[in-house]
């Protein structure tokens, strides 16, 4: 499973992490990735999702039919 956000589209992100003795090396921030199912009342089906818990915060506001509009639009399939 790719650690992206299908709502929100968050991605990993990469810096360095510094040690007391101030030696650095690279490391990598995964955004957190839940697998959920959603129900699609115009469609009559579900759908299962990697969102970040971001992405489920921003489905709960504006709704599962306009985030898979958007989805859709960028030209994922659902």
């Amino acid at each position: 499973m790719s650690a992206i956000c299908q709502a929100t589209g968050r991605s990993p992100k990469f810096g360095k992490t510094v040690s007391h003795s101030h030696r650095r090396h690279s490391r990598r921030w995964n955004p957190n990735i839940q697998r959920k199912r959603f129900y699609l009342p115009s469609e009559g089906r579900t759908i299962t999702l990697n969102v970040s818990t971001k992405g489920l915060k921003v489905i709960d506001r504006d709704g599962i039919e306009s985030v898979v509009a958007k989805i859709r639009a960028r030209g994922e399939k659902v």
